[in-house]
């Protein structure tokens, strides 16, 4: 029986059924239009949100008016139609339905499509007691942003009540540090650096002497207790020619085995001696620049306040005249909570193209100081921002760990500058902190823990395997996190390194993890953990349990605006006893129609077991996607650990059918602790992987469900389909699968048929239990040469279905109880 659903609403305006794919809202009182519908009622203007307008007077009036014939209060008043409080009320109330799909009646779905009924908490725990953050903590909502965070951020940037960062700008440093006098101090500082590496070199070469004497007396040693032992054999009896041979050939390996032994153990306490030598050398630089970036911005600091003296140091003279501009401290200040987030300060990162630029234009060449270096990225920049920004794009585009350096380095050369990064002495923070002093800003190199390489949900942070090192740089009026070595990421065209003598116009394509730079504290905690609790830049600090128990999500989880849907969740979820849990993840609105989820589950243990009992463990996880909420329903197959990985992906539908393979990356993982099984648990039926339901057939094609809205239908012996075409789609066939039942047999019980716009399928159950129905279409004059998609049974004898595009599937329980 056909109901209304977020599929299809009515249209406000002409009260005719409103599409997903020709849709606009919800907007008051959660009301629909058709995009051609959404027009001034008074006048016919074609709006959109951002140009829409709603009575204030009459609350009860949902109609959309234009500019000039919304009703208006008279003059006077401070009412709902006044700036910033008209365009906040007037912005998309979504809000409420989201509410509804997040903390609302669940579908079946959750109930356990795999068999079980019984609903957990979110996270599986139950009644077991949770070391994890309070959700309640209006300040403390991981997963679950403010205002600032990515999911909304569109809503906000439709109806412009964004503001952003405000910064008056300043003179470039030209203006008020002359060159020569800040190169004189480099080149002090570069000759103490000088004799701190000649110190490292002539430690390194002792200890390096003292190894081979060391082992050269025990060699010898070793040597003359073998030899006199061997005389001594000789000697004690008479020997035949053989025998001594044999004695002698003995000696001989004895010497050889010896001497492989001694080379062994020198290079290992070599290796041991210089890794600890490197750890101190690294301290020793750390020290040393700590030092020297202190006098460099002492020297700017005072340079400047000099200047600021005789003339103002602001471009913006209009600036100052509403309100006195807040100059950069002389002073590092100590670590607070910023007061506006990353999204007030910058939208997109296209705001920076300019500064961007010219980093990478100034990463192509070679630089033989650093004044020079930082004159040629900040020359042009006016606030510290930019500044920032253009030293973190040219740590990301100059790919320091690929460089080729000469062996014989004198200070003086080009790469000279950078032979700490060559002697591994110096990390891409260090460097970071260096070039900020350079520039005038106040940067701190901040020690603890992150979620690198190799890390997994549920591992606890005992020792220095995960240790790691980042940035705060202190811009915009606030500490904010960089994190300049995963923020790097170094493609070229063809994955080539720029030739010499190429044009500085060939078009070169640097990619980089933009989400690294000036970071939220709030998303940065998921991944880092400082040592110093002040630097985590929270109002309220978390334990490093706590931090362990954090979901563990990448930067993708934040860029795509991904949150999820329910509270609760830890980085182990636990199942109940029918080997069930689910993870639940909300996107924002205008991801909808290009966001493609993926997973993958296996063994928590194990790289290579995916399967179990031959059978793949892909089949024992539920995706389904439902109105802006992706579900990912886990049923164990036994007791044991298992990891789910969940990954994504943004592409049109147009991208989607041209049959390109598509990239997904990880944007969240779980471990799955199943401790009890008191059920079996069969996997679900073998159909093309991917997502269950519809969305999937609305998404792509405009194939609009009527009659079954949910992934799971209960049915009897048989049962009807129906579809809405919203535009021409031929060729549809249906599949039908069951375990242990050939495909080929069922295929006569699935039949279809057209009618106008509406397609019916119509299936026959042989006998009850579980299947599993995939659809398959094309849109009328398509090329017929589709791959098809995601599909595990791509080897079918079925010649037909290699022309079509996988549209969507079902799971069907059918029993004659239902």
């Amino acid at each position: 029986m056909y109901r209304p659903n977020f599929y299809e609403s009515t249209c406000l305006r002409c009260s005719e059924t409103v599409y997903q794919v020709d849709r606009v809202g919800p907007l008051k009182d959660f009301t629909f239009f058709h995009s051609g519908c959404f027009k001034c009622v008074h006048c016919g203007t074609k709006l959109t949100l951002k140009t829409y307008f709603n009575n204030q007077h009459k609350q009860d009036d949902k109609e959309v008016y234009c500019s000039s014939h919304v009703p208006k209060s008279g003059p006077g008043h401070l009412d709902q139609t006044s700036v910033g409080i008209r365009q906040a009320l007037n912005a998309p109330r979504t809000n409420k339905f989201v509410n509804e799909q997040i903390r609302g009646t669940r579908s079946e779905i959750d109930g356990g499509p795999l068999g079980g009924s019984r609903q957990s908490t979110p996270n599986g725990y139950g009644g077991r007691e949770v070391s994890s953050p309070s959700q309640n903590d209006s300040d403390y909502k991981y997963g679950r942003f403010d205002a600032s965070a990515l999911h909304i951020a569109h809503a906000l940037k439709q109806t412009e009540i964004q503001k952003a960062y405000n910064k008056a700008r300043e003179k470039p440093i030209d203006f008020y540090l002359a060159r020569e006098e800040q190169a004189h101090l480099e080149m002090k500082h570069r000759k103490e650096e000088d004799d701190l590496y000649r110190k490292f070199a002539s430690k390194r070469a002792e200890e390096d002497r003292k190894i081979q004497d060391e082992f050269q007396d025990e060699w010898e040693r070793e040597l003359q207790r073998l030899t006199h032992k061997f005389e001594k054999e000789l000697a004690t009896s008479r020997r035949s020619r053989d025998e001594a041979n044999i004695l002698t050939l003995r000696h001989e390996q004895q010497k050889e085995d010896l001497e492989k032994n001694m080379t062994l153990r020198r290079s290992k306490k070599k290796e041991s001696i210089t890794r600890k030598m490197l750890e101190h050398e690294r301290y020793e630089t750390a020290a040393l620049v700590d030092r020297q970036s202190s006098e460099m911005l002492e020297l700017i600091s005072a340079r400047r306040s000099e200047y600021m003296q005789s003339e103002s140091i602001f471009l913006d003279d209009e600036f100052s005249e509403g309100a006195v501009p807040v100059e950069y401290p002389l002073n590092a200040p100590i670590p607070a909570p910023p007061a506006v987030s990353k999204f007030q300060i910058y939208t997109d990162p296209i705001e920076f193209e300019d500064v961007d630029r010219i980093a990478i234009s100034v990463a192509q060449e070679d630089q033989k100081t650093f004044t020079d270096l930082v004159r040629q990225l900040v020359g042009r920049c006016t606030t510290d921002i930019e500044k920032a920004r253009t030293i973190f794009r040219w740590i990301t585009v100059k790919n320091l760990n690929a460089m080729h350096f000469d062996d014989d380095l004198r200070g003086d050369t080009p790469m000279g500058l950078l032979r700490g990064i060559k002697y591994g002495t110096e990390s891409y923070h260090v460097l970071f902190k260096r070039l900020c002093s350079y520039a005038g800003l106040h940067c701190v190199v901040i020690k603890g823990y992150s979620k690198s390489a190799g890390y997994q949900p549920g591992v606890k942070f005992q020792d220095s395997r995960f240790r790691n090192s980042w940035n705060a740089v202190y811009v915009a009026g606030a500490w904010r996190f960089v994190q300049c070595n995963w923020g790097a990421r170094h493609l070229v065209n063809a994955k080539e390194a720029p030739k010499q003598g190429r044009g500085k116009n060939d078009s070169l394509r640097y990619e980089y993890d933009d989400h690294y730079f000036l970071t939220d504290p709030r998303e940065f905690i998921y991944e880092f953990y400082p040592l110093q609790e002040e630097w985590q830049l929270l109002k309220r600090p978390i334990t490093l349990r706590e931090f362990e128990n954090l979901p563990f999500v990448r930067s993708l989880f934040f860029r795509y605006g991904l949150h999820f849907a329910d509270e609760g969740y830890g980085a182990v979820v636990f199942t109940d006893d029918t080997g069930a849990a689910t993870v639940r993840i909300a996107m924002p609105t205008d991801m909808q129609s290009c966001l493609i989820f993926h997973y993958n589950l296996k063994f928590y243990d194990s790289d290579e077991e995916l399967s179990y009992d031959g059978v793949s463990l892909k089949r024992f996880v539920m995706q389904s996607v439902i109105g802006n909420i992706v579900a990912f329903r886990v049923h164990a197959p036994c007791s044991g650990a298992f990891l789910l990985d969940i990954f994504a992906n943004a592409v049109t539908p147009q991208e989607y059918l041209t049959g390109e393979p598509m990239k997904f990356k990880s944007v969240c993982k779980f471990k799955i602790c199943c401790e009890e099984l008191q059920t079996v648990m069969v996997p679900l039926p073998d159909c093309a992987s991917g997502e269950w339901g519809p969305t999937k057939a609305t998404r792509l094609f405009g194939l609009i469900p009527i009659t079954h809205q949910d992934p799971l239908i209960f049915a009897g012996r048989s049962l009807d389909q129906q579809f809405r075409m919203s535009r021409p789609l031929t060729d549809f066939m249906a599949t039908l699968h069951k375990n242990g039942i050939e495909e080929k047999k069922l295929a006569k019980y699935v039949t279809h048929s057209t009618l106008d716009d509406i397609v019916t399928f119509i299936i026959n159950f042989p006998e009850e239990g579980q299947y599993g129905l995939d659809i398959y279409t094309r849109e009328l004059g398509a090329p017929q040469h589709h791959h098809h998609h995601n599909n595990n049974n791509s080897s079918s004898s079925s010649g037909e279905k290699h022309l079509l595009t996988h549209c969507c599937k079902y799971l069907i329980n059918s029993s004659k109880r239902n």
